[in-house]
Order: structure tokens, then C-alpha cells, then sequence
């Protein structure tokens, strides 16, 4: 296939005009190449950024872990000053903190408004723990804090991030999906394309075979010129998706919701693969349809 490069790319004019320069075929060969490759891009885009996301936040909760302190107002301070020593005597424990009151208003702001009355509201004190690069033993603290602090509860995040790494996985799988049906489309869609276009040339076919063409020189023009289609319309596809992408909101702009939507760094050389991606996938649509319709019309 690689040697058949150099051929594909300098063509022959006596095969070409073989193939119809214009019409219905030509059009939806680089109409469906496009557009497929535009929607590839933000699949791609959608796809690397959501599992940075998701990676980003099983990172932060991983290297953070909170202990609630439920107890009476008057046992309340003694059991904090209680497992802030703990804490720090705790190996992989890096920093720990008790949060203020202003902290615990604003993390309970979204859901009970800006005026929430904590003195007279049973709220336990939060303490932010965050860990070295070791790490610490959840388990032998939990029971160190039972002992020093009853009311005092150990959360490690466990639970958060297994269901974003969870989520990770089904989003990147869930995007390369995507993107087989998406070349799997395109596929079918040239394949068609190919086969009308021979059809339709099919008087051009037999009396080239009368003259006496093999049915693989007849079947190079057709993949040449709906390859160069596919690549072309599928360069436009991909230079329009970079650009819808980069016009997306930026992070402060979305509240940061869309925090990292799209490509980063050297992810944005990833769109420019798939215009060749495109071309390969149609040099084996056409190929294969061309002679499978040239044994038809034998």
C-alpha cells in the first residue's frame, strides 16, 4: 500500500478520465468526508477532555482526605484541637486544618443561600486533610480518631473516585466509539458514492476493457480521485472542528464547568492526523468497492 503512494499522488490523466470530474458523486464524497471529520474532532475533543477532567478530579481527591467532627456545642473545639493532633502525628499526613465558619458557609452556600444561620444549625466541623506523597493509613486512623475523637468520622474520597475513574473509562471508550462509527459512516457512504460513480461510467468501462485496460487500471483511477476527495474535504472538515473548538468558552467564561474542553498542547496536532486517516479509509472503501463492481459488470 505504501508503494502505491507515489502513484496515487501523481495520478494518470488517460485513467482519470475515467472518473467524472464533477456531478453527485464528487460532491458527496467530500460533503461526507467533512463532515464526518468535523464531527471526529469534537468526539476527539469531548473525549481527551473529559477524561482530563475526570483524571484531574480523582487526582485532587485523591491527595485530600475530610474528617467530620459531630459532637455537642460545648465538645466541640475539644474534639477538634483532638484530631488536629492526631493529624499531625499521623505519617503521610502532610497538612491538616479546621475549616472557619465563613469555609463552611460558602461550601453550603449553593444549596441553602448566603444566610445560613450556622450557630443555630447542628453542623459539624470540617477538617481538611491533605496527604504526602506516601500517603497515609486510612484504616489506622479511623481507629486512632474512635479513640480520641468519638464523634470524629474519616472520609478518604474512596467513593468519589472509583466512580470517576469509573467514568473516565466509559468516556474515553465512549469516544473512540465514536469515532470507529463516525469512520465506519464515511466508509460506507464513499463506498456508495464509488459504486454509482462506476455504474454510471459503466459503457466507459467496457470499452476500455475492449482496448484492452485490466480492471486494475481502471479501478486505480476511481481510488485516486475519490482518495483525494476524501483528503481534501476532510482537511476542511478538520480545520473547521479546530476552529469550532477553539471558539469554545473558556473555562472562567463557563464558570468553570468547561474547564479543560477541548485540546491541550500537543493534542491539537491530533486533528491534523485525521484528514489522513480519512484518505486511508476511503483508498480501502473505493478500492474494494471499485473491483467488487467491475466483477459485476464482467
Amino acid at each position: 500500500m505504501i508503494a502505491r503512494i507515489p502513484t496515487l499522488l501523481q495520478g494518470d490523466k488517460q485513467a482519470d478520465r475515467v472518473v467524472p470530474p464533477s456531478g453527485h458523486t464528487a460532491w458527496l464524497t467530500s460533503f461526507t468526508a467533512a463532515t464526518m471529520t468535523f464531527l471526529a474532532v469534537f468526539a476527539l475533543a469531548l473525549s481527551l477532555a473529559s477524561g482530563r477532567l475526570a483524571d484531574r478530579w480523582g487526582d485532587a481527591l485523591a491527595r485530600s482526605a475530610t474528617v467530620r467532627i459531630s459532637a455537642p456545642p460545648g465538645q466541640m473545639e475539644v474534639q477538634t484541637k483532638a484530631v488536629l493532633e492526631v493529624l499531625t502525628t499521623t505519617p503521610g499526613v502532610a497538612r491538616a486544618r479546621a475549616m472557619d465558619d465563613a469555609e463552611q458557609r460558602k461550601l453550603l452556600e449553593p444549596w441553602f443561600g448566603p444566610d445560613l444561620p450556622l450557630d443555630a444549625l447542628p453542623i459539624p466541623r470540617l477538617v481538611e486533610v491533605t496527604e504526602d506523597s506516601t500517603g497515609f493509613d486510612a484504616t489506622g486512623l479511623r481507629q486512632r480518631l474512635a479513640a480520641e475523637a468519638p464523634g470524629a468520622v474519616l472520609d478518604d474520597h474512596t467513593r468519589w473516585r472509583k466512580p470517576l475513574a469509573v467514568a473516565a473509562g466509559r468516556l474515553r471508550m465512549l469516544g473512540m466509539i465514536s469515532i470507529l462509527l463516525i469512520g465506519a459512516t464515511m466508509a460506507a457512504m464513499i463506498t456508495l458514492a464509488a459504486s454509482a460513480s462506476l455504474a454510471a461510467n459503466a459503457q466507459v468501462v467496457r470499452v476500455l476493457r475492449l482496448v484492452g485496460a485490466r480492471d486494475t487500471y481502471i479501478a486505480r483511477a476511481f481510488v485516486r480521485r475519490f482518495t483525494l476527495r476524501a483528503l481534501a474535504g476532510s482537511a476542511v472538515g478538520a480545520m473547521l472542528g479546530m476552529i469550532g473548538v477553539a471558539l469554545l468558552p473558556s473555562a472562567d467564561a463557563a464558570g468553570g464547568f468547561l474547564t479543560g474542553l477541548g485540546f491541550q498542547g500537543a493534542g491539537w496536532l491530533l486533528p491534523l492526523c485525521l484528514p489522513l486517516v480519512s484518505a486511508l479509509v476511503a483508498f480501502i472503501a473505493t478500492r474494494f468497492a471499485a473491483f467488487r463492481k467491475l466483477k459485476e459488470l464482467t
